[in-house]
């Protein structure tokens, strides 16, 4: 655990195969939606998996995308050009949180509360960047997310 009381969201999950389960679950559905399919069209094959471990890292897992994929930056190129809408991010993280449901990720109000506020934060941050003609030159640290104000799983 993070600091041998609280674990951290990537913990509270289920580690990488829950968030294996939920981009295959994901991804499985795109095909099938108007707004998201022509963006995944051409998707690499291995995609799920890299979103996976981009999670992974961000919910306080192993540094594996960081270190196989180019961390942040690698991700922010992976959008740069692609002029998302507004729509699309709305859909996108509308069937993710429709996914977390059927993969099981935990659906206590503070799990779920610090994972739809970094796929908040993340998906606008990724509609910011598309717009952009190249990726920003500065080296953004992966971003780590957290229980927030919560401070971790209810007590009771």
């Amino acid at each position: 655990m993070s600091d041998g009381t609280t674990p951290t969201l990537y913990e509270w999950a289920g580690g990488l195969p829950a968030l294996e389960r939920l981009t295959d679950i994901f991804y499985q559905r795109v095909p099938d939606d108007p707004l998201l399919a022509p963006l995944f069209a051409r998707m690499d094959a291995h995609h799920p998996r890299f979103v996976a471990l981009f999670l992974a890292e961000v919910f306080g897992g192993p540094a594996s995308y960081s270190q196989e994929r180019g961390g942040h930056h690698g991700m922010l190129l992976k959008h740069v050009g692609r002029h998302l809408d507004e729509a699309q991010r709305a859909r996108w993280m509308a069937l993710l949180l429709e996914c977390a449901d059927a993969a099981g990720l935990p659906d206590d109000p503070e799990f779920r509360s610090a994972f739809v506020g970094y796929v908040e934060w993340g998906t606008r941050l990724a509609v910011l960047n598309s717009h952009l003609d190249q990726a920003p030159a500065d080296q953004a640290p992966m971003p780590r997310w957290g229980w927030g104000e919560t401070g971790g799983p209810y007590q009771g």
